[in-house]
């Protein structure tokens, strides 16, 4: 088997924008040569990598296996471009990042104190806002960049001139659920069952990602029923669920590290990944700074391990 690693960004673009007609449109090229590069991959692995539905395509347990090398790639040239731009400049001057809070507790705010010591004369002031008000300081010019989460499965917008959005982190959504719920006279019980009949979903505000990931699980389980209270903070979720209030989708980051006394997180196939990515705008006249500053974000989102989340 002799596999063209340049066919792999096709295959990770149609995985990240959910179809052909998306992958194309995210790589600046026709959907005929997104399929072309499909179909020579899939020759050249001996396996059927995606499978098209009317919705879209679903990958394969081949086209997901190829999609996390291509992952382990792209970390990889990620890491390398940062060492390399470090070497390069000395970056002077104030990049402000707007962020949210899960990203800001697990990447950014501890590799903070080592950026110090690699780049004194480089600061990073912190917004974080929700992230229509962040977008729209990074439209107006009040932010250079800002860290954003998306459902994976939803299609990423069409951008203004000259504004990227570079991938960082794609993450599993875990149903958290009360502890006790998990045990049914000393068994436990399909998490399924927990899903659709045992115990309300909460709420979350609209405007989140996890919003958008909750109505298509609950889409996807056949839950109809109403949902109770409306969060906008994670650990808000995560109390109210140690409290037997009901179930929560959330991102593994929120779990990173952190013991959550009453709560059982539970991984059930289908729930799907939260996207972390990174806009700015890119040009001619952006400061060194800005590209060094993005470089490092990129090596540390590359550098998680997701396996620190409670079980």
């Amino acid at each position: 088997m002799k596999i063209d690693p340049r066919r792999l960004r096709f295959l990770l673009a149609i995985a990240r924008e959910g179809g052909v007609l998306a992958a194309a449109d995210e790589l600046g090229v026709t959907p005929s040569a997104v399929s072309q590069q499909l179909a020579r991959l899939e020759s050249e692995s001996g396996c059927a990598l995606v499978i098209r539905t009317s919705h879209g395509v679903l990958l394969t347990e081949a086209g997901q296996a190829m999609v996390e090398a291509a992952e382990d790639i792209e970390r990889a040239l990620n890491l390398v471009r940062a060492k390399l731009l470090e070497d390069e400049v000395d970056p002077v001057g104030t990049v402000r990042v707007g962020i949210f809070q899960t990203f800001l507790r697990v990447v950014f705010a501890p590799n903070l104190r080592e950026w110090r010591n690699r780049h004194p004369r480089l600061r990073f002031e912190v917004r974080e806002d929700d992230q229509e008000e962040l977008l729209r300081q990074l439209r107006s010019g009040d932010l250079d960049m800002v860290v954003l989460e998306l459902d994976a499965q939803q299609a990423s917008p069409r951008l203004p001139k000259n504004m990227t959005e570079t991938p960082l982190l794609d993450e599993p959504w875990r149903l958290v659920v009360p502890s006790g719920a998990q045990q049914a006279s000393g068994e436990q019980v399909d998490v399924v069952d927990i899903a659709r009949q045992s115990l309300p979903w909460l709420g979350l505000d609209a405007s989140a990602a996890g919003a958008q990931a909750t109505h298509r699980v609950r889409r996807a389980l056949g839950v109809s029923g109403p949902m109770v209270h409306t969060y906008q903070d994670i650990h808000t979720a995560l109390a109210l669920v140690a409290a037997g209030e009901g179930v929560a989708l959330v991102p593994s980051l929120a779990l990173f590290g952190v013991s959550h006394p009453g709560v059982s997180p539970l991984e059930i196939p289908g729930l799907g990944t939260r996207r972390i990515v990174l806009r700015r705008y890119e040009g001619r006249a952006v400061p060194e700074a800005l590209d060094v500053a993005a470089s490092l974000i990129r090596e540390a989102a590359a550098a998680v391990s997701l396996e620190e989340t409670i079980s």
